[in-house]
């Protein structure tokens, strides 16, 4: 697997229209990002012409705080906003559990009391991206070979294992930004 340097999806799309959902009693942000091109005007039952805007991405943002509570709750919301957005069961199934290994990451090696974490997924061009932000600049993951006889230590291999390029980013100080991409199939 290679890694690579981005900017986080959290932070380039932070300013495109936000719309709010609830998920789980959550209030989460939902954002679109439109493309300049729109399609040719359409005209409505009244006559009036409306302009239809091609969506290219889907983003889904939220903070969670750093418990297990929060790491459970990344999971599920990942697998909800990838049902809604009709992700294939395959790569939903392997994203979800990319999703728990670094929201996990986050809420047990990573957490600062009375900091969050946020968990990003962006549909774009073929890929999911997914991102997890915390507040742990300082402390980079890296995949490591686990201890045979203890039980933990394997989340980033997992997520090597199901991702198709994973890596980190440093944002403002002091977050840092683990992400991973998952490839999803041409219809």
């Amino acid at each position: 697997m290679m890694l690579h340097s981005y900017t986080p999806i959290s932070t380039a799309l932070a300013s495109n229209f936000p719309s709010a959902r609830t998920f789980f009693g959550y209030r989460t942000l939902a954002t679109s990002s439109f493309m300049a091109e729109s399609n040719p005007p359409a005209r409505d039952v009244n006559q009036q012409q409306i302009a239809q805007v091609h969506c290219p991405t889907s983003h889904f943002s939220v903070l969670l705080s750093p418990t297990p509570r929060g790491a459970r709750l990344a999971r599920l919301l990942a697998a909800e906003w990838m049902r809604d957005h009709e992700v294939p069961y395959g790569v939903r199934e392997a994203a979800t559990q990319v999703v728990a290994e670094l929201a996990t990451n986050a809420a047990t090696h990573r957490r600062v009391a009375g900091r969050s974490f946020r968990l990003a997924l962006l549909g774009l061009n073929g890929v999911l991206r997914i991102e997890v932000t915390d507040t742990r600049a300082e402390d980079l993951p890296r995949a490591q070979p686990p201890c045979p006889e203890g039980d933990s230590g394997r989340g980033l291999l997992l997520v090597e294992a199901l991702a198709d390029r994973w890596g980190t980013a440093l944002g403002p100080a002091p977050r840092k930004t683990v992400w991973a991409e998952l490839d999803l199939p041409h219809p």
